[in-house]
């Protein structure tokens, strides 16, 4: 008997202790950060008020810029859409892994798309028992093994192509590529018509596409009891230009019409994280969750073969989306959470493909060596310390243009055809007016090394443009068409045996 009581007692300790350490462990998991990665698409850096828009009002992305951390030197990794999102959502520079152009929309085609050798954020919050879920645009494969339910999202809410018309009544099962008479639109965004998805099953929508989206993030932080990571990934202000008229009437002071329409667009947003932000204070989670904002490139402005794109500022910077100019990815950035962040602005370089170890070092995950290129910003964030990256590095067409920048120097090659390359001094001309070239020799040589450097251990761009993509498409289904109208034109050789 008194040896049973004896490991009857110990039962009891080491039950209770099991017990003691379970609800640290529970304590522990509930104390961990909630993440909200907002991105904007398309969205102006002069267009937001915190820098200094006086004609269009973001009264909600301001607040979380005065509350939290703004990156005065924020940067995405690409110019345009779908590389820059693949750099964020990886943390690695989608030059790796030969990802430097646009997915086009192709369900079928089990190349296009974020390489399956690559894990995003999603995937390696799940495996720290996170709630993962991504609303919006996607933009990174239409194929089943792209979708984002197989690249690590519990939840998903929108669209898998790289647009989207933004009321209902213009969703139809026929893709925009194809024109009314039959005929193939090559400039189409393919998909952009298409009904949304909820998870892998095509659903309506029933209001305005933003605030589909933001109703549909509400209901997800309502909705989860265990630490999360939602992806809000907005469309807007991305084509076409469309927005309620109620909110297009706020902007009669803008004279331009479409630039009146694009101002709504981003005031429909920004009304959008006012619902998030407000539904996070009445579930009590807003102390504890890290907003990031940011967008995933500048507004547009007038280039080649899109001189009428010009609704968007990007004032102070020099052109926009599609340019290694400072105007193409020099974006607004901002870090906000009120537990740990005071306001302040950091100046430091700061990167998209900081975001991933970010949040995955904060929910509890170790950084491996060589996982990511990006760091964990917020000690950065936090102390003001020193900027993590020494230089941030771009390239497009497998180097045929690119842009490397320093802290105070940026050199850029901006056009596959470009006859010469830039050199800036970021410091005293931040809109990138004079080049400096010819008398800072030792500077550019500096700079070419250490992008000679970074891209030793980049991979060749693996897709085709999606112009291109579509017309290879094309001419493949017309190449078959013919061999079988040809093979139909033969007489038939085949007989009955009896």
């Amino acid at each position: 008997m008194k040896f049973l009581r004896v490991n009857y007692n110990k039962f009891i300790i080491w039950f209770f202790c099991i017990m003691i350490l379970n609800a640290e462990a529970k304590e522990e998991l509930q104390e961990r950060p909630n993440f909200i990665i907002i991105l904007a698409d398309d969205l102006g850096y002069g267009d937001v008020g915190y820098n200094g828009s006086a004609e269009i009002f973001t009264p909600n992305i301001d607040k979380l810029a005065q509350e939290g951390i703004i990156c005065s030197n924020g940067y995405v990794t690409h110019p345009y859409c779908g590389p820059s999102r693949a750099g964020l959502i990886t943390g690695k520079y989608q030059a790796r892994f030969g990802m430097e152009v646009n997915c086009s929309y192709s369900p079928y085609d089990l190349q296009m798309g974020l390489s399956l050798s690559e894990k995003t954020f999603a995937t390696r919050l799940k495996l720290l028992d996170y709630s993962t879920g991504i609303i919006g645009k996607w933009h990174l494969g239409a194929a089943k093994p792209f979708h984002p339910n197989n690249r690590g999202f519990d939840y998903f809410y929108g669209f898998l192509s790289g647009g989207h018309c933004y009321f209902p009544e213009d969703v139809s099962t026929i893709q925009t590529l194809i024109s009314d008479d039959g005929s193939i639109n090559y400039s189409g965004n393919e998909g952009g018509t298409l009904p949304l998805l909820r998870n892998d099953k095509n659903v309506e929508f029933s209001s305005y596409l933003t605030r589909s989206f933001s109703k549909d993030a509400v209901d997800f932080i309502k909705n989860n009891n265990k630490p999360f990571c939602l992806f809000l990934s907005y469309n807007a202000p991305h084509g076409p230009l469309e927005a309620p008229n109620e909110t297009i009437k706020k902007y009669a002071h803008i004279k331009d019409w479409n630039r009146r329409v694009y101002a709504a667009m981003v005031d429909e947003m920004d009304q959008g994280i006012g619902l998030i932000i407000e539904a996070l204070k009445k579930e009590k989670k807003y102390d504890n969750t890290l907003i990031i904002f940011l967008s995933d490139n500048g507004g547009v402005a007038p280039k080649d073969g899109f001189a009428n794109e010009n609704w968007a500022s990007n004032f102070p910077f020099k052109h926009g989306k599609g340019s290694f100019y400072e105007g193409g990815i020099h974006v607004p950035f901002i870090f906000h959470w009120p537990k740990m962040i005071d306001s302040n602005v950091y100046n430091g370089l700061v990167s998209s493909l900081d975001i991933a170890p970010t949040i995955v070092s904060l929910a509890g995950g170790d950084l491996l060596e060589n996982e990511f290129d990006g760091y964990d910003i917020i000690p950065h964030l936090l102390n003001n310390l020193p900027s993590p990256h020494d230089a941030l590095f771009w390239r497009e067409a497998g180097g045929l243009c690119w842009a490397v920048r320093t802290e105070k120097y940026k050199m850029l090659k901006n056009k596959w055809d470009a006859k010469d390359f830039e050199l800036y001094n970021l410091a005293t001309h931040p809109n990138e007016s004079k080049n400096i070239k010819k008398t800072n020799s030792d500077i550019v040589k500096k700079l070419a090394l250490k992008w000679n450097d970074w891209n030793v251990n980049n991979s060749r761009t693996s897709l085709l443009q999606s112009y291109d993509y579509q017309k290879k498409r094309q001419e493949m289904y017309n190449n078959l068409n013919e061999q079988l109208k040809k093979d139909a034109s033969q007489k038939s050789t085949y007989k009955i045996k009896f």
